[in-house]
């Protein structure tokens, strides 16, 4: 699995001994990644293609996972493309395009309320409940240390090593403050290419 760099070394040191212990702690989630934890929630059970499709959705706007299940149809133009993201923690909301891929995974989606992801019995997804399904669908291919705000770390991390500058990722991320977006510039592979010209 292609993951050495989402991964980040982490150490601690006893206060009653010299001794170190290195504790590997995942950062993000790459696009390969994401994808296997897809197809991994697409093979478990009857809702597995609702929980793709929430997955998708989380990794692709960089959602935090209240905002996920807080989604609802009434932010959803399929038609037009468009997506109103809402943030919370007084993040800056945005209107962000739908991929096509986005759009037919929504569409397969039954509009059963107001809400765009319901659990079987028809309530909002919870984000306790995104969170399980997540842990299980991870733990089914053998991918440890998961949790869902990594997909929003994946996205940043993503859009960085794309080439996408600062101020735009902060909007598309929602960040009022340039700080909050700077621990994604400090990860970009490519940031010191071109330095030396042999």
């Amino acid at each position: 699995m292609r993951n050495s760099a989402a991964l980040r070394l982490v150490y601690s040191a006893s206060p009653t001994s010299e001794k170190r212990t290195v504790e590997r702690r995942r950062e993000y989630l790459t696009e390969p990644e994401v994808e296997q934890l897809m197809a991994a929630a697409r093979k478990r059970g009857r809702y597995g293609h609702r929980d793709a499709t929430m997955i998708l959705m989380a990794y692709r706007h960089g959602l935090r996972v209240s905002e996920l299940v807080a989604l609802r149809w009434s932010q959803v133009d399929l038609d037009a493309g468009r997506l109103q993201v809402v943030r919370r923690k007084g993040s800056d909301d945005s209107v962000q395009p739908l991929s096509g891929v986005e759009i037919r995974a929504l569409r397969k989606i039954k509009r059963e309320g107001s809400h765009v992801f319901l659990t079987e019995r028809g309530a909002p997804m919870t984000p306790r409940g995104f969170q399980v399904m997540l842990d299980r669908a991870a733990k089914s291919i053998r991918m440890a240390d998961v949790h869902p705000h990594l997909l929003r770390h994946g996205t940043g991390f993503k859009l960085v090593n794309d080439g996408v500058d600062t101020r735009t990722l902060a909007a598309y991320l929602g960040h009022r403050q340039m700080n909050n977006t700077a621990r994604y510039t400090k990860m970009n592979a490519r940031r010191f290419d071109g330095f030396w010209k042999d």
